[in-house]
């Protein structure tokens, strides 16, 4: 049976295709009469279709096309209409049917909608489709169906916000959700607990999404999340902690006391109504009243013999207390003396809290990462104070102790590595780093494994170190190893070293969708034995959302081979490694040294990894063609650096702030034009009009520094001035735009963000209690005081909540000491611009007996 091209109006035609279809039916006809079969009822030529069913509004979810479907009764043809234009007959699926009940012939077509279709008039008009059904009388028109892209935004354009509420007040916390479509709906959440208003009624969630808590109660502490989600995805909001506390409130006063022999009366009154909880303030104003007493209400003073009696017994009272205070200071000297023997010189406890050992940020060169410039902090002149390390040097028979002087690093040992010392006598300096780097990484890579290392020295660091720990940094890269104290087992010396490896170095093998997140990077010699887990930084360039990757952390065995050794998302508390992802970095935990990196497997197309575009130019042109150069390398700062060092040796110039741009796993090439250059002066030498970069080239990350090529020409000598616009964008994705206007004459680069000009300027080394903000013996204190559980919650806990470092607890839980793996934490990301008055802030509010142990005194430390 032949389907129709078109719609069609001939009588003539209609007649002699309504005679095909009565024939296939089983309908005789005679001429032009019409006349049915006893099982089908009295001829239909006078009916208008009808549909059964219209097509109804759909959403295309990511690649995945949507069916259209009409059926109508009586019809001998049905096409669809799209966006005012016939579908082709081709793309029409048809089932034809007879309605037992009626005997009227029934007709089903169904048509496919892909995205392509939609995105061609994307912005121009929305997408539609409407079935037009004929019958020998007339024809009718369905409703018409729309089809839109379903997607929802990552960003939420308002986050619920962190709050401290007294008990029995209103709580609001707002939440706009991600634009999306269809509309996303939104949920909240308590401790990852969907909040359901209809069976707590104390919840209340108002049209606009945000979530009212009518009546705070002490149970409504908790971190609230923010959930919206639609057909495409699910997002979460940053979680904003909502704290109950309870203010205290007094009782009433006692009576007076009798009048006393200094002639006063007292009485008294408590905090108790309520008792102040979870933070809440104390009772405000005295708790202890005197008055004197009445001339006639005094008692009868003593005097005479009697006086003088008074006065011995008082004065012998104060000797004896005299001579206990003595006795107790004596004692607590010596255990004192007795409690940390390693620790050689204890001045650099004195400061109390002062930070040590971190100078400030200098301008003067590019900095390696313009999105996060090491910011002064409002205390940043303490960060200059220096302590006094000169003041003692101490050998000992023993256990080791620390030598130090005033430049608060460390000098290299000539023994092998990993070997203690041997017992007797020992001196650790913390002096001048050895001059010569190149001959650590020389007899490094003389052992068989470390053959394979970066012989780069500049990209390495390395030190000596003892259980006291320390910190290693290659600067302008965002990598460095924090060694916490204790890490190294008491009694032992360890050098360790610090690099970063190129990528063509090594052989790391990716497969399919696989793409490397972050620089390899070595930390060593592997095998030696760690009391507690270093934490190695490092920068990485993915997305961050976990829903779109499967992100694996590789080590290197000894073999070279590389394993997988953890998921993310899936670790154990059993595991010897645990890595914190975070927007641009990444904390790994590790009980082992040894060379790691970030793997990512997308998991489907919407997964995408963070690209730094950065244009340079010639310094200098005395010729008439001129080059511009983008860079598109991976977001992380190892390679930013390498670019930036290359481009000083070329000559070249930073022309423009860098954009980062999302790359998505969408097997699409990544585009680069110019346009809007001033055609009386400048033209492009460039035949095609776009350049165009490999999908696998950047997804692979074979090539390291992946750029390409403008080159222009000026028809002058005279023309300096250069306008225009270079067009960045990824086929079918995001793109982006750089407005270029400058001077190619002029030596300076045009003017960019102070915060370029910002550089890391700390020790790549740093050995002892210089390397953290936190001194060692209070560091011990806030431990031991913070990691006994506390049924009120002043714990550890409470701690990772105030540095909003919540969502590790289980990690911390696993661990001998969590206090010690939160402050090791605080220290990796508050190393450069750490406020130390803000820890001890936190600290204060956990509860006030904790907070005395930042009061150490002098003769204390």
């Amino acid at each position: 049976m032949s389907l129709l091209v078109g719609p069609f109006v001939h009588c003539g035609l209609c007649a002699k295709l309504l005679v095909i279809w009565l024939s296939f039916a089983g309908v005789t006809c005679t001429g032009t009469e019409h006349a049915a079969t006893a099982t089908q009822p009295a001829a239909f030529s006078d009916l208008l279709p009808h549909f059964l069913v219209e097509p109804e509004d759909e959403f295309i979810v990511k690649n995945k096309p949507v069916m259209l479907t009409c059926r109508s009764t009586p019809a001998t043809q049905i096409y669809f209409k799209c966006n005012g234009e016939w579908v082709h007959q081709d793309d029409h699926l048809i089932v034809r049917t007879v309605d037992p009940a009626t005997a009227l012939p029934v007709m089903e077509v169904t048509i496919e909608i892909t995205r392509q279709q939609v995105e061609k008039i994307f912005g121009l008009d929305e997408y539609w489709c409407q079935c037009v059904a004929w019958s020998t009388t007339g024809t009718q028109k369905s409703q018409k169906a729309y089809i839109r892209i379903a997607y929802l935004r990552k960003n939420f354009e308002q986050e619920p916000q962190a709050k401290e509420v007294a008990m029995d007040q209103e709580v609001s916390l707002r939440c706009h959700p991600p634009e999306g479509v269809p509309q996303p709906e939104v949920e909240w959440q308590r401790n990852e607990d969907v909040i359901d208003p209809q069976s707590d009624p104390n919840f209340f969630i108002t049209a606009d999404y945000n979530l009212v808590i009518k009546k705070a109660r002490l149970a409504d502490t908790g971190n609230y999340t923010c959930v919206a989600k639609n057909i495409v995805a699910r997002r979460k909001s940053n979680s904003a902690t909502v704290l109950i506390y309870v203010d205290g409130g007094w009782s009433e006063w006692s009576k007076w006391s009798p009048c006393g022999a200094d002639c006063a009366m007292w009485r008294s009154r408590e905090c108790t109504q309520p008792s102040p909880g979870t933070g809440g303030k104390d009772c405000q104003g005295l708790d202890l009243q005197s008055l004197n007493c009445t001339s006639e209400q005094c008692p009868q003073t003593v005097s005479g013999a009697e006086d003088v009696a008074l006065y011995v017994g008082m004065v012998a009272v104060a000797l004896c207390l005299t001579l206990l205070l003595i006795i107790v200071v004596l004692v607590y000297r010596r255990k004192k003396a007795g409690l940390d023997a390693d620790v050689a010189d204890s001045s650099i406890l004195t400061t109390g809290f002062q930070p040590m050992g971190i100078k400030p940020s200098k301008p003067g060169v590019w900095a390696p990462r313009p999105r996060r410039p090491l910011t002064r902090s409002k205390n940043s002149h303490l960060l200059t104070i220096q302590p006094d390390l000169t003041t003692t040097t101490t050998s000992y028979q023993g256990t080791l102790r620390a030598r130090h002087d005033a430049t608060g690093k460390f000098s290299m040992t000539n023994g092998p590595l990993l070997d203690p010392l041997p017992k007797g006598s020992h001196t650790l300096h913390n002096g001048k780093l050895n001059s010569d780097p190149a001959d650590f990484v020389s007899r490094l890579s003389a052992q068989s494994y470390f053959k394979t290392l970066s012989h780069d020295v500049a990209n390495t660091s390395y030190g000596t170190f003892n259980f006291l720990g320390g910190r290693l940094t290659i600067p302008n890269t965002g990598i460095s190893l924090l060694i916490p104290p204790e890490a190294i087992p008491r009694g032992k010396i360890y050098e360790i070293y610090l690099t970063v490896q190129k990528k063509e170095d090594l052989r790391l093998p990716l497969a399919g969708c696989q793409t490397l997140l972050s620089p390899v990077v070595s930390c060593g010699p592997p095998g030696v034995v760690l009391s507690r887990p270093v934490i190695l930084s490092m920068d990485q360039c993915s997305d961050t959302c976990l829903d779109n990757w499967a992100i694996r952390l590789k080590k290197q065995n000894y073999e070279g081979a590389w394993e997988d050794v953890l998921l993310m998302g899936e670790e154990l508390a059993s595991d010897p490694y645990y890595c914190q992802l975070e927007a641009e970095t990444c904390q790994l935990f590790s009980e082992q040294l040894g060379t790691f990196a970030l793997v990512g497997e997308s998991l489907h197309m919407g997964a995408a990894k963070r690209l730094r575009l950065v244009l340079f130019s010639d310094a200098y042109c005395s010729t008439l063609e001129y080059n511009i150069r983008v860079y598109c390398m991976d977001d992380t700062q190892d390679v930013f650096k390498e670019v930036m060092q290359m481009e000083r040796q070329l000559g070249g110039r930073l022309i423009d702030e860098p954009h980062i741009l999302l790359f998505k796993d969408s097997y699409h090439n990544l585009r680069l034009s110019i346009h809007d250059m001033p055609q009386a002066h400048w033209r492009s030498k460039l035949l095609a009009g776009y350049q165009e970069i490999p999908f696998y080239h950047i997804w692979n990350g074979s090539q390291r520094y992946l750029h390409c090529t403008f080159t222009l020409e000026r028809l002058s000598l005279g023309t300096c001035e250069l306008t225009c616009q270079l067009c960045v964008w990824q086929v079918e994705g995001e793109g982006q735009s750089f407005s270029l206007d400058f001077n190619i004459a002029k030596q300076d680069a045009r003017a960019v963000n102070s915060e370029f000009l910002l550089v890391d300027t700390s020790a790549t080394a740093l050995a002892g209690p210089s390397a953290f903000q936190i001194p060692y013996l209070i560091r011990q204190k806030i431990c031991s005081s913070l990691d006994a559980p506390c049924p009120k919650g002043a714990d550890w806990r409470m701690l990772a909540q105030r540095l909003k470092l919540e969502r590790h607890m289980s990690f911390f839980a696993s661990k001998a000491s969590p206090t010690s793996a939160i402050l090791d934490l605080w220290e990796v990301q508050h190393f450069h611009g750490g406020n130390i008055n803000q820890l001890a802030a936190v600290m204060a509010d956990i509860g006030k007996q904790e907070a005395m142990i930042f009061l150490v005194s002098d003769g204390e430390c």
